[in-house]
């Protein structure tokens, strides 16, 4: 029965193609929600969840469908216009922008699946949203026609607007010596239960909640090998055989939990320039906006804000335009990209952290433009995605042609 709901959802999100808008479109819708997005964010931040109303107008305005098949309703767009919307969204709020980024992100890793985990989650409802903790903590025992699944996940962004989670784990080898397998496990709500333990310094809107699994029974087919992933030998490749969908995944991840941070600082930025515009300072004085200590901090985090966007935007064209082209990205590349989208958080975080002592009191409230920005990055540099000790050995290493010692690239 799925499969024929399958079909004929196919059929009609086929229809709906030559109606997509178009990338400068959703663009501009997504620039456009950057005020109410901002209005919600001391909202967003006090709920610890994204609120309700921000995911249905970012549902409503087509963002979540970026990196979705066409076949199942998506608009399959070339990555870099869903990290622009991200961007964007991240300068009214950068949980916001971080949930959009890893949530939005997962219709991409959905697609790699095999078409009946697809059908299973866009079947019935294209619109349906999927959270993830990919930390490999999963207790995994095989059962004929799939596994039996337990385990106790933390980190999962916007899980209490989702109705399936991507969970990772490992599967005891079959043999002594085998390699390691590490999965991706894809399960309805019904099979996990969600615990409130997200209180935290930043990034408090996130919602990244605790996902708790009893003994669930995952098929086979709802698995995703993280060697697929790697060699871009994903099943769903079959079906959703466009160039987006033969890049490396983790190139893609990467990405999903480092670009919130380039609009976050974006923000801070503009709000120090606007605070430097109208403070004289009440002991000296002194007006900020001749200081040019300040000055310099501010064009200084524009200029390396810019300089870590365009270095972002050309890894991913790199590896967009290669996959057109049928080319392979070599390890070189790949370790080097990841190493660049490590760096972003941690350097992102360093540009505001200058700003704060050039701003007097007026930067220590919690309703200054900066305080949160600067919380959130601070958090967001703590992602094991965004630590460049993680990757800074096999950017060495493969220059020489070893292999890379981790499959997250």
């Amino acid at each position: 029965m799925v499969d024929v709901i399958a079909h004929e959802t196919a059929k009609n999100n086929a229809a709906n193609v030559a109606s997509a808008p178009t990338a400068a479109e959703l663009i501009e819708r997504a620039r456009a929600l950057i005020p109410a997005i901002r209005s919600r964010a001391v909202q967003c931040t006090a709920e610890r969840r994204v609120p309700m109303d921000t995911i249905r107008e970012i549902e409503a305005a087509g963002l979540f469908r970026i990196l979705q098949p066409k076949r199942w309703g998506g608009y399959e767009m070339e990555p870099n216009v869903f990290f622009e919307v991200q961007k964007l969204l991240s300068q009214g709020c950068m949980s916001t922008g971080w949930v959009f980024g890893v949530v939005g992100g997962h219709p991409y890793e959905i697609a790699l699946f095999p078409h009946q985990a697809q059908a299973d989650v866009w079947g019935e409802d294209d619109t349906v949203l999927v959270s993830s903790s990919y930390q490999p903590v999963g207790k995994v025992e095989r059962v004929e026609g799939g596994f039996k699944l337990s385990g106790h996940w933390g980190f999962s962004s916007g899980s209490e607007h989702c109705n399936w989670v991507l969970l990772g784990a490992m599967i005891p080898p079959l043999n002594a010596g085998d390699p390691p397998d590490m999965r991706t496990f894809l399960l309805p709500r019904s099979d996990y239960r969600i615990e409130d333990a997200w209180y935290t310094f930043g990034l408090q809107g996130t919602g990244s909640q605790d996902i708790v699994v009893e003994d669930a029974f995952v098929p086979e087919y709802r698995t995703h090998k993280a060697a697929d992933g790697f060699l871009c030998t994903n099943p769903g490749q079959v079906e959703n055989d466009g160039p987006l969908f033969r890049l490396p995944w983790a190139q893609v991840f990467l990405r999903l939990v480092s670009t919130s941070a380039l609009g976050a600082t974006i923000a801070a930025l503009d709000g120090a320039t606007k605070i430097m515009e109208s403070r004289i300072s009440t002991n000296t004085g002194k007006a900020s906006k001749a200081d040019p200590l300040l000055q310099g901090a501010i064009a200084r985090g524009y200029a390396e804000v810019d300089e870590m966007e365009t270095v972002l935007t050309r890894n991913m064209n790199v590896l967009y335009s290669r996959s057109v082209a049928g080319e392979e990205v070599t390890m070189e590349e790949r370790a080097r990209f990841r190493y660049q989208s490590s760096t972003v958080a941690r350097r992102c975080a360093e540009i505001v952290d200058a700003l704060l002592p050039l701003l007097g009191g007026r930067a220590i409230y919690m309703h200054s433009p900066l305080i949160q920005p600067w919380l959130d990055l601070n958090a967001a540099r703590q992602h094991v995605a965004n630590d460049p000790s993680n990757g800074a050995a096999d950017v060495i290493g493969t220059r020489s042609g070893q292999a890379p010692s981790f499959m997250f690239m």
